[in-house]
């Protein structure tokens, strides 16, 4: 199994496979976490009574860092989105609003675990050198 260096950039493939290609299943929900383990109904609520705005939920960051991905499931990405609003955030941060860096990818040295990868949409939200990594390994930066 594929150990990433960064979460962050883990997070964008768990978007991909989890909540747009469906594939890597079952579907992580922090309010089905919550409800399994009797700590009410609502992420955000949790969130907020716990401190935890604008950060990420502890439970969400344990499962989303012991998920395993088989290398056949990685070598389907063609596609990367990196958007504020992706799924996998919500499921991470119910309170964050998408303007920190609280999910800003600071290495893309998981590039190599995505043997087809093509495009990477919302790049501009990566630095200059991370944009400029994508280009050199002929990666389409949008």
């Amino acid at each position: 199994m594929a150990q990433f260096k960064d979460f962050n950039f883990k997070l964008v493939v768990i978007e991909q496979l989890m909540y747009i290609d469906e594939t890597l299943t079952p579907q992580f929900s922090l309010a089905g976490l919550l409800r399994e383990q009797g700590l009410g109904n609502d992420p955000w609520e949790y969130a907020h009574q716990h401190g935890l705005d604008y950060k990420v939920v502890p439970e969400a960051r344990s499962h989303f860092e012991s998920l395993e991905i088989s290398d056949e499931f990685l070598a389907t990405v063609e596609e990367l989105c990196m958007d504020g609003g992706n799924q996998v955030y919500q499921e991470c941060a119910p309170v964050w609003d998408g303007e920190d860096d609280l999910f800003d990818i600071a290495s893309l040295d998981d590039l190599a675990l995505l043997p087809n990868l093509r495009r990477v949409l919302g790049s501009e939200f990566l630095g200059p050198e991370l944009r400029n990594a994508l280009s050199a390994r002929g990666i389409a930066a949008d």
